[in-house]
């Protein structure tokens, strides 16, 4: 049996976790929004200045999404999968690229031209050495996230996945980051597609909880 632990959204310049609020900044820019809400995680991890939008929104969520759970402690590496989504591959992170090369290319956006990268730093940050897969699709797809996450999880070695939709295009974001387990943690429901459909689909929350 397979178990949805932990969930983190980013929406609308606000961070939730468990459906509860963490921080909002709808002041100035996407940009603007990332560096504050990275300042109010409070952890120490400069590589986060270099990442492109679609990574930093993944590194906050996943961040959120293991708040209080130790992933490291818990599990070998190679027992941790990710399997991300989203709408616009790394479109976003392309037209930014694209724009540099009218002055001097960046090579510091080069390396987030590939949509996976957002998985990669996830992976690193958390030492995270498992199953990783990226799909692009229009829209979150809860019927086959869940297929392709169960399959994952069917292997003896993998006891956890990191699954979800990471999508940026502009000021637009949709971030949704569920942690799947084996392991049944407290009023945590069973992986469906039922369950990932009400959780992808929730709007607003409770109130500041840090």
């Amino acid at each position: 049996m397979t178990y949805i632990t932990s969930h983190a959204h980013i929406r609308n310049r606000a961070i939730f976790r468990q459906g509860e609020l963490f921080c909002r900044d709808l002041r100035g820019s996407l940009d603007d929004f990332l560096g504050s809400a990275f300042e109010a995680l409070a952890v120490n991890y400069p590589k986060f200045y270099k990442m492109d939008a679609s990574s930093k929104l993944g590194f906050l969520a996943s961040e959120m999404l293991l708040k209080d759970i130790p992933l490291r402690a818990e599990y070998k590496p190679e027992q941790v999968s990710v399997v991300l989504s989203n709408a616009h591959a790394s479109l976003d992170t392309d037209i930014r690229y694209f724009e540099s090369m009218k002055t001097m290319a960046s090579p510091a956006l080069f390396v987030y031209t590939l949509a996976n990268i957002v998985a990669g730093e996830i992976c690193i940050r958390n030492g995270i050495k498992g199953e990783n897969a990226f799909f692009v699709w229009p829209e979150f797809d809860a019927i086959q996230m869940h297929q392709y996450v169960e399959t994952v999880m069917k292997s003896e070695k993998t006891q956890a996945c990191i699954a979800g939709w990471v999508d940026v295009m502009g000021a637009q974001h949709d971030v949704f980051l569920y942690l799947a387990e084996k392991k049944e943690r407290e009023n945590a429901p069973v992986h469906s597609v039922a369950q990932l459909q009400k959780l992808y689909q929730l709007k607003e929350y409770g109130t500041v909880t840090g």
